[in-house]
C-alpha cells in the first residue's frame, strides 16, 4: 500500500476552532463519548446511527415545533421513517439566522451576474421578500404538497421562489433556462406543477438567450399550471400578457403576475409546520432508460445533512464568506441555498465563469474576501491548462477551505490548488450526489489532505467498497455502496407507486435483506493513520456524468433517434480519473433512400484516427439539436459512424460492457458474447479503442 504525499495538516487553531471539535467535546460532557481519531468518531456514528443522528439534532439545534417519539422507527432501506412526530419547516431553519442578535443588517446574499450589477441583500430583507411572497402564495391558492416550479437562473428571486414553496409546504423543482423544452418538460411533467416562476432569459458569456417562446411551451405543455409568476430578467420590459394569451389559446387559464407585484404587499414570515418527512423538493437524476427519475427529498432529511455536512466536514460557520459556483439544475445549488443556516453570507453568481477570461471568479474571491471558493474540477483543469497561477495575480489570503466536486480530482490538480491557489487551505473534495442528497465522501478540518484522495468517509454514511460478490474490499476498487440507512435519501421517486422504480435504481444490485444501496461508482478505500480515505474512479454504470449533472442516455436517444438519417444510436461517457472528460455519440447511418437499410461505416481503427463517417452537416444538426433541446451541458465531444450497436439477446444496448472497453478492460472481461444477439458488433469498439489508446 503506498502513500502518497501529504499536501496538507491542519494547525492547531485550525483544529481547535473546527466545528467537529466542538461536537466532540459536546459528546464527551453530554454523553460521556470520547474517540481517538476520526475514523473511531465514524465507526461510533454508522454502527449507533440513531445516537449519533439524535446528538447532531440537538448540537446542531433543529428548530423543531413538535417533539420525535423515535429516531429511526426501523434500520431498513428503502422505507426508513427518521424522527417520526416532529414537525419542522426547511424555510424557517434557513431564515433563523436573521434573528441572532446584530444580524439583520448583514448581507444574507451578495449577488452579481453578467446583467446586473453587484448587490446586496440583508438578512431582514431576505425575511421580508419571502413572507411577501409567501402570502401571494397563499392567496393563489397554493396547497401543502403542491408543486412549485422554476424555470430560473442562479438569481436572488430563485432563492426567494425556493423559501416561499418550501415554506408554505409547497414542494419545489428548478430546472436553469440553459436547458431546453424536451428536458424541462421531460421532469416537470411528471409532478403536474400548478405554480411557475419564469425569467424571460439570460445572458451566458456576453451573449442573450431569449427564453419566451420556451416559457410559452412549457404553458402549452403543462395543464396543471394556474399561475406564472413572471421575472423580466433579460428585457426589464419584457411584457407578460403573451402567457396568458398562449394559455387561452390551449384553452386554459393560467393567471401571468410580474415579480415586482408578488412582492407588493408586505407580509411578515410564516413557516407551516410540516412532518419531518415532508416532501421538501423533487431533483433529477437520470437512469439509463425512460424519463428522468423525479426524486423526492424531505424538510428534515436535507436539514439534518446540510447541519451535518456544513457544521462538521466543510467547518461552515456564520463568519465565513461561502461561494459554489452552480446552476439551478444541480443539487449543489440546493445545497449552496441551504448553507444560509449556518448564518454565513452567500455569494451568488449568474453567468459563465470563463467571461470574458478564467480571472472572473478569482477576481470575485478577491473582490469578496471569499473564506469558501466551491468548484469543479472540470474549472480547475481549465485553469491549469491555461497555466494560470491565481495566488501571484490575486489577494486570495482570506480563503480558508476550496470545496470541489462533481467529477473526481487528480492528485495533479490537488498540487496545483495548493501551489497555485493557497498553500493553507482546507481542500474539501467531495462526492455523493443528487439521488442521497448529501456527500458520502466528505472532507474534514482536522485531518490531513493527501495528494488524489477524499480525506474521509462523512458521519453517519456506511460507505463501502464492495465486490461484485458483495465482499469489503480495502485499497481495491470496487463498487460503493451505503449498507445503512440515511435521513436524506429519497421519500420515494415520484409517480413510482409501488417503489419498484426507486428499488431497481439503488437496490436491485445488492438485494438483501437487508438492501444495499448501490450507488454506480468505482470506489477505492484506503486505511491511513487518521481515517480512511477514498477515491472515486467514475461512473460503474452508463450513466452519463458532465461536470457533476448527471443525465440518462435515454433523453439523449430521443432527440438523435428522431433524425430520418440515424436508424440507431449508442451514447457512452468515457469520464474517468487523470483523463479529459469525453462524451462520444455514435450513429447506425441509415443507407441513402433507405426506410430502414443501414449505411456504411468506416473500420473502428479509421474512426478513431478521425475518419468517423458522418457528413459535417449531420454532425453539426446533431449536436445543434442537443444542445437546443436537451442541454448545453450534454453536446458530445464527437459523433462516429457504427456498423450497429451492441444489443443483448433481449434488446438492451451494451453501454456498460463498450464503456469498460473503451476505457481498457479486455473483452472477455467486459462481456459475454452469448448474452448479445449480435456477438460481431463488439470488435468495432474493441478495434476504436485499441486505436484510440495508442493515438
Amino acid at each position: 500500500m503506498s502513500t502518497p504525499e501529504v499536501l496538507w495538516r491542519p494547525s492547531r487553531e485550525r483544529i481547535a476552532e473546527a466545528g467537529i471539535t466542538r461536537f466532540r467535546a459536546w459528546l464527551q460532557q453530554t454523553r460521556g463519548l470520547t474517540f481517538a481519531d476520526y475514523e473511531a468518531l465514524w465507526t461510533w456514528s454508522v454502527e449507533q446511527l440513531e445516537d449519533f443522528w439524535e446528538a447532531l439534532h440537538e448540537w446542531a439545534g433543529v428548530r423543531a415545533h413538535a417533539p420525535f417519539r423515535s429516531v429511526l422507527a426501523e434500520r431498513v432501506m428503502p422505507g426508513a421513517r427518521w424522527f417520526e412526530g416532529e414537525t419542522l419547516n426547511y424555510a424557517e431553519q434557513l431564515l433563523a439566522p436573521a434573528l441572532a442578535p446584530g444580524r439583520a443588517n448583514r448581507p444574507a446574499l451578495v449577488f452579481e451576474s453578467e446583467l446586473r450589477p453587484r448587490t446586496e441583500i440583508a438578512w431582514a430583507e431576505l425575511r421580508t421578500r419571502t413572507g411577501a411572497l409567501t402570502a401571494t402564495l397563499e392567496r393563489l391558492g397554493v396547497q401543502p404538497g403542491d408543486r412549485c416550479v422554476a424555470y430560473m437562473p442562479n438569481i436572488p428571486e430563485t432563492v426567494v421562489a425556493l423559501l416561499a414553496t418550501a415554506s408554505v409546504g409547497a414542494i419545489w423543482s428548478s430546472s436553469s433556462p440553459d436547458m431546453g423544452p424536451v428536458s424541462v418538460l421531460d421532469r416537470f411533467r411528471q409532478i403536474e406543477p400548478v405554480v411557475l416562476f419564469a425569467v424571460d432569459g439570460y445572458r451566458y458569456g456576453g451573449k442573450d438567450f431569449d427564453r419566451r417562446e420556451v416559457v410559452r411551451e412549457l404553458v402549452r405543455q403543462l395543464p396543471t399550471l394556474r399561475t406564472v409568476i413572471f421575472v423580466p430578467y433579460l428585457d426589464p420590459d419584457a411584457a407578460i400578457g403573451e402567457v396568458e394569451a398562449e394559455a387561452a389559446r390551449a384553452g386554459r387559464r393560467v393567471t401571468a403576475l410580474p415579480w415586482s407585484q408578488a412582492l407588493a404587499e408586505p407580509a411578515e414570515c410564516a413557516f407551516r409546520p410540516v412532518p419531518f418527512q415532508h416532501p421538501l423538493w423533487v431533483v433529477y437524476s437520470s437512469g439509463t432508460t425512460g424519463m428522468p427519475k423525479a426524486i423526492v427529498h424531505g424538510h428534515g432529511g436535507f436539514v439534518l445533512e446540510t447541519m451535518k455536512t456544513n457544521l462538521l466536514h466543510l467547518d461552515v460557520s456564520e463568519r465565513d464568506r461561502y461561494f459554489w459556483f452552480s446552476s439551478t439544475n444541480w443539487i449543489m445549488w440546493n445545497l449552496w441555498v441551504s448553507t444560509l443556516m449556518s448564518g454565513a453570507t452567500l455569494l451568488q453568481f449568474d453567468g459563465n465563469p470563463g467571461h470574458p477570461d478564467l480571472d472572473t471568479l478569482w477576481r470575485l474571491a478577491e473582490r469578496e474576501r471569499l473564506t469558501f471558493f466551491g468548484t469543479s474540477p472540470a474549472f480547475i483543469g481549465l485553469c491549469m491548462k491555461a497555466g494560470m497561477k491565481p495566488r501571484e495575480r490575486f489577494d486570495l489570503s482570506a480563503l480558508r477551505t476550496i470545496g470541489t466536486t462533481g467529477s473526481p480530482l487528480t492528485a495533479g490538480a490537488c498540487r496545483w490548488i495548493y501551489g497555485e491557489v493557497h498553500p493553507d487551505v482546507l481542500l474539501a473534495s467531495i462526492s455523493g450526489g443528487t439521488d442521497p442528497g448529501t456527500a458520502f465522501l466528505s472532507a474534514c478540518p482536522i485531518l490531513p489532505v493527501y495528494a488524489g484522495e477524499m480525506q474521509c468517509r462523512g458521519l453517519g454514511a456506511s460507505i463501502h467498497a464492495w465486490s461484485d460478490a458483495g465482499e469489503p474490499l480495502i485499497d481495491e476498487v470496487g463498487e460503493l455502496v451505503c449498507t445503512q440507512p440515511m435521513p436524506s435519501m429519497p421519500l420515494h421517486f415520484w409517480g413510482d407507486a409501488d417503489g419498484r422504480r426507486y428499488f431497481e435504481s439503488y437496490f436491485e444490485a445488492f438485494p438483501g435483506p437487508p438492501n444495499v444501496w448501490r450507488h454506480g461508482d468505482w470506489l477505492k478505500l484506503t486505511p491511513r493513520a487518521e481515517s480512511v480515505t477514498a477515491i472515486i474512479y467514475g461512473r460503474s454504470d452508463s450513466t452519463i456524468n458532465r461536470h457533476g449533472i448527471r443525465m440518462g442516455t435515454s433523453e439523449l436517444y430521443r432527440v438523435v433517434e428522431e433524425f430520418d438519417e440515424v436508424a440507431d444510436s449508442l451514447a457512452i461517457d468515457l469520464e474517468y480519473l487523470g483523463r479529459e472528460s469525453f462524451l462520444a455519440l455514435f450513429v447506425v447511418l441509415r443507407a441513402p433512400g433507405s426506410a430502414g437499410g443501414k449505411g456504411a461505416a468506416p473500420e473502428g481503427a479509421a474512426a478513431a484516427r478521425g475518419d468517423t463517417g458522418v457528413d459535417e452537416t449531420l454532425r453539426r444538426r446533431l449536436l445543434d439539436a442537443l444542445r437546443t433541446r436537451l442541454s448545453a451541458r450534454h453536446v458530445p465531444n464527437e459523433v462516429y459512424a457504427i456498423p450497429e450497436v451492441p444489443r443483448t439477446i433481449s434488446g438492451k444496448k451494451l453501454e456498460v460492457p463498450v464503456k469498460k472497453i473503451l476505457l481498457g478492460q479486455p473483452v472477455e472481461k467486459a462481456v459475454n458474447r452469448d448474452s448479445m444477439a449480435n456477438p460481431a458488433s463488439i470488435e468495432w469498439f474493441v478495434e476504436f479503442g485499441r486505436a484510440r489508446a495508442a493515438s
